[in-house]
């Protein structure tokens, strides 16, 4: 990794611009070609040092109000087949297998969103009757205090 690399994670470290070609205006800042910019992030990529490019959607803006933690007791030998078929459900952006505890025997848990409480428990539903666990519980966020992705000082 070089300086230009280092600037080019600062500049992308928060998000990039949003214009129609946000490359080409980080390239212009470093004075170096925008295809150049593309080549440096791809080997950055597949060399680990960035484990993923994506966008991260205010969800609370668009009307997704709803935030379910759901968690099964599944059998420690399902836990794969389970694991797969909870995160085939588009509306569950995190799935886990975690540990039981001595007073919590729940061990796979899936973050489901949705406009409303009921919509959750909708899809907390369909999830439970497609793994035919039904050993659940459904637990609603209140507020959220902290929304950041991972920063590097």
């Amino acid at each position: 990794m070089d300086e230009t690399d280092r600037k080019l994670l600062e500049m992308t470290h928060d998000g990039i611009p949003l214009v129609k070609r946000p490359f080409a205006e980080i390239a212009g800042s470093l004075g170096i070609a925008e295809d150049e910019i593309l080549q440096r992030l791809r080997r950055l990529l597949d060399e680990g040092v960035i484990r993923r490019f994506g966008a991260s959607i205010a969800h609370r803006k668009i009307g997704i109000a709803a935030n379910a933690m759901c968690v099964w007791n599944v059998p420690d030998e399902r836990v794969d087949e389970v694991g797969d078929i909870i995160a085939s459900f588009g509306e569950v952006t995190h799935c886990y297998i975690r540990s039981r505890a001595r007073d919590w025997r729940y061990n796979m848990f899936a973050m489901v969103h949705g406009r409303t409480r009921q919509e959750c428990e909708k899809v907390a539903d369909r999830i439970t009757k497609a793994v035919g666990i039904r050993d659940r519980k459904i637990l609603f966020s209140e507020r959220e205090f902290k929304k950041t992705g991972v920063r590097i000082e």
